[in-house]
């Protein structure tokens, strides 16, 4: 298979290590911008590898597209696709893949990724660059958001640099996880316009179709979505929800439907392959989302490049993505989220609307990810200029997170670092061959 690669040009050849607990088979936000990142450092002449959890019988290492080299630890799901915070059990096999892979930037992803945070602190202990992207917004009240909140200013006290995906989603990162602002950068997700086509033949013009392709948890607002479902289908006969996605929350919307005798205008397609999302798009007028809270969200990015008209509630970094053009805002509530699909529906009515073709078109200039990784590259040029901290230094910062214990932690992890270079020294350990495909 031959693969085009962009000739770097005088420019640095990077290698990079992906860390996250969500990659493929997994689907999602996340999982996607790793593989497209990947994909396109890979075609732009650096080497990229990624490290994840094992997935099922998935484990070891597997070749993806264009020769993207994936380790799948033999680690356990301890909670939601995330391994268990242990930080020193995993050192050994780490270690060796960095040096085995000759890694000089350990990109971690999501803050919600142990192994992202992990995997990081190890490559920090070792010498190498870390850089963290943040996909995710949190709350500062409830317990849970206070614990990751801290977890998360602990891990990223000796992080190089931090990309956040959203303006808001910085401003967030900034104040909960206390980095310093010029540290922060923001660089959005893109989409593959060129798969996410519109074909308006699929749709029916006797009917008004509103697609909703959602994970069905909590923070999407499902129980915004059953209750606009239930207020408009009993007012709007021609009215009909096609509903794509899994989730806890899918029981809410099974009993919405039976107990309301909506079969016949709502229908739920259950979790659907990435590829298949965009089959489903192109049946709809209307894309509805009805997100709590929201860093980016790619899925409104795809709906437009498929020329749907969007209707969003206006939360954390989405009022940033889209033109006013493209999209009707909405506040996270219901009687809002029925006024903005009625005002959609009405422009539908009198044509007042964007040609489909026109909306790729634009998606495509503004979200590509070609120029992401441009902007990508920046970040890594930027942070190999960074002088490595000696190990005291290093336990200075983290004492600034206030959490005197987690010294102990790091300190130990130097040391098992020390104990097992005794125990299985640099110099025996293989290097990987790089593949020219």
């Amino acid at each position: 298979m031959n693969v085009q690669t962009e000739p770097l040009k005088g420019k640095m050849r990077h290698v990079v290590c992906m860390a996250s607990d969500f990659f493929y088979p997994n689907t999602g936000g996340v999982e996607e911008h790793i593989y497209n990142l990947s994909q396109c450092l890979i075609k732009r002449g650096h080497k990229v590898i990624v490290i994840t959890h094992c997935y099922g019988p998935r484990v070891g290492v597997r070749y993806l597209t264009n020769g993207l080299k994936v380790y799948y630890l033999p680690i356990r799901v301890f909670y939601s696709q995330c391994a268990l915070p242990t930080m020193i059990c995993n050192i050994a096999l780490v270690r060796y893949i960095l040096i085995r892979e000759c890694i000089e930037i350990v990109h971690g992803h999501s803050a919600f990724s142990v192994l992202a945070h992990e995997v990081s602190i190890i490559g920090k202990l070792m010498g190498l660059k870390t850089v963290f992207t943040d996909h995710s917004l949190f709350g500062f009240a409830d317990m849970s958001a206070v614990l990751t909140n801290k977890y998360l200013q602990m891990c990223l006290c000796e992080c190089d640099h931090c990309i956040c995906v959203s303006h808001t989603g910085k401003e967030n990162t900034v104040l909960r996880a206390k980095v310093r602002a010029h540290k922060v950068s923001v660089i959005p997700n893109a989409v593959d316009a060129y798969s996410f086509t519109p074909d308006p033949s699929q749709r029916d013009p006797e009917l008004v179709t509103i697609v909703i392709v959602s994970r069905l948890v909590y923070r999407k607002g499902v129980d915004l979505m059953a209750a606009v479902i239930a207020d408009m289908c009993p007012r709007y006969p021609k009215i009909r929800f096609i509903i794509g996605g899994d989730g806890p929350k899918m029981w809410l919307l099974q009993e919405v439907r039976e107990r309301k005798g909506f079969q016949h205008c709502v229908t739920l397609l259950g979790s659907l392959k990435h590829s298949q999302v965009r089959d489903v798009l192109v049946k709809g007028d209307i894309f509805l989302n009805t997100s709590l809270t929201e860093a980016y969200c790619m899925a409104i990015v795809e709906a437009a490049a498929c020329g749907l008209k969007v209707v969003s509630t206006k939360v954390g970094g989405i009022p940033e993505v889209l033109p006013q053009s493209m999209i009707y805002l909405t506040e996270p509530d219901v009687n809002c989220i029925v006024k903005g699909i009625e005002q959609a529906m009405a422009d539908l009515e009198k044509g007042d609307m964007l040609c489909p073709y026109e909306c790729n078109s634009m998606v495509r200039k503004m979200y590509n990810w070609m120029d992401i990784t441009r902007r990508t590259e920046i970040v890594y040029n930027k942070i190999l200029l960074n002088k490595n901290k000696p190990l005291g230094q290093q336990l200075r910062s983290y004492l600034t997170c206030g959490v005197w214990p987690f010294l102990l932690v790091i300190s130990l992890m130097y040391l098992l670092l020390q104990l097992v270079e005794k125990v299985y020294k640099r110099k025996h350990i293989d290097i990987a061959k790089d593949f020219k495909l």
